[in-house]
């Protein structure tokens, strides 16, 4: 897990391990090592020995971290063996009740007259919500300034402190906010509406084609491995098809994609390629 403990990745990784102890009869432990923009984790997964056992539980670092470092120990796509896309959170984006605006091209207008003055949180620079902000601005021409905020002080961010005016997250983390009318939510950055905010339209719907979202999937070292395969398909076809953690995957906000392994690497590939061009363009970097 290259993610502190107590986030959505972190319970995604737990449920997985639920279901690979039925099935394998025996413990698989998640273990936390976050740091360098998910890339400790992964590579203590890179590193360990290629028995098929050892996953890491990938996420959008393992598309990012190519262009925001100018070198890595690592190469994801060659030294990563992608199991199953699992899950993907579609990206949502809320503001302060008090904000005057409540659709897209009223919020669009509303940062475009103010070029440079709205603040948006993040996480840290490389981040998910700094990353689906800078993709934003790239497609709208919108120019807003980041004010970043560790993980566990971002709820500070989200409940409408003064110095941020908007945010690009998942849906979990704000829902409760949403729901308690803290937040004012925008759009969301999905093929359809999410289940757990149904009144909430799609950017698509308000005229901008932009879907993005902070996906989660296994991966394991790239080496043959018959135990390597069981655990895959046990992943694959087995654990994410249980309808107990389907539901608990859709209560966080997360569509349930159960993607071939095939399909998960030229996903990768593709992210890898398009945030790219969003890291390039925004001149972002974290050595």
């Amino acid at each position: 897990m290259p993610f502190a403990a107590g986030g959505g990745a972190e319970l995604l990784a737990r449920l997985l391990s639920e279901g690979l102890n039925k099935r394998f009869g025996q413990a698989f432990l998640v273990i936390n090592r976050p740091g360098a923009n998910t890339n400790l984790g992964t590579l203590s997964v890179v590193r360990s020995k290629p028995d098929g056992y050892t996953l890491a539980i990938a996420s959008v670092g393992l598309n990012a971290n190519p262009s925001l470092y100018k070198s890595l120990a690592f190469e994801p796509q060659r030294d990563l063996d992608p199991i199953t896309l699992i899950a993907n959170s579609p990206t949502v984006l809320v503001v302060p009740p008090a904000l005057p605006v409540n659709t897209l091209p009223e919020f669009i207008a509303y940062a475009k007259a103010r070029p440079g003055e709205l603040n948006y949180g993040t996480y840290g620079a490389g981040s998910g919500p700094h990353l689906a902000t800078e993709l934003f601005q790239a497609k709208t021409g919108v120019r807003m300034q980041a004010v970043p905020y560790g993980w566990r002080r971002s709820r500070r961010a989200w409940c409408g402190h003064r110095a941020v005016q908007a945010l690009f997250s998942s849906v979990l983390p704000v829902l409760g906010l949403v729901r308690g009318d803290k937040l004012k939510p925008i759009a969301i950055a999905a093929d359809r509406r999410s289940e757990l905010l149904p009144n909430v339209p799609t950017f698509l719907e308000q005229g901008l084609d932009y879907r993005t979202g902070t996906w989660f999937g296994p991966a394991r070292t790239n080496e043959d491995s018959t135990r390597g395969d069981r655990s895959a398909a046990s992943l694959n076809r087995g654990a994410v098809q249980e309808p107990a953690v389907r539901a608990k995957i859709l209560e966080q906000g997360a569509d349930v994609v159960a993607s071939t392994p095939a399909e998960f690497r030229a996903f990768i590939k593709d992210e890898t390629e398009r945030l790219a061009m969003v890291i390039r363009g925004a001149n972002i970097s974290l050595d």
